[in-house]
């Protein structure tokens, strides 16, 4: 069964938009958008496994240019 979660993330200043560009082309990222608030982005990712999606965030996004900070949700119940 997949794992879905909402990855929040914090970006640089003025780095938004790269960041935004880049991950939206990453494996697993069903939904991507630009907000306000205290995160920039947010994503809907979603992995065969945990572990693949922390696989993921660890080695992928967090390496992302202008990514400063991320919050991982992941979802216990959808409707």
């Amino acid at each position: 069964m997949p794992v879905s979660a909402f990855v929040l993330i914090r970006t640089e200043a003025d780095k938004t938009k790269g960041a935004f560009e880049t991950l939206t082309k990453l494996k697993g990222v069903k939904l991507a958008h630009t907000v306000t608030g205290p995160f920039d982005i947010i994503l809907l990712m979603e992995a065969k496994t945990l572990q693949e999606l922390g696989d993921v965030i660890l080695s992928k996004i967090r390496g992302v240019d202008g990514v400063a900070r991320t919050m991982t949700c992941v979802t216990v119940e959808t409707g």
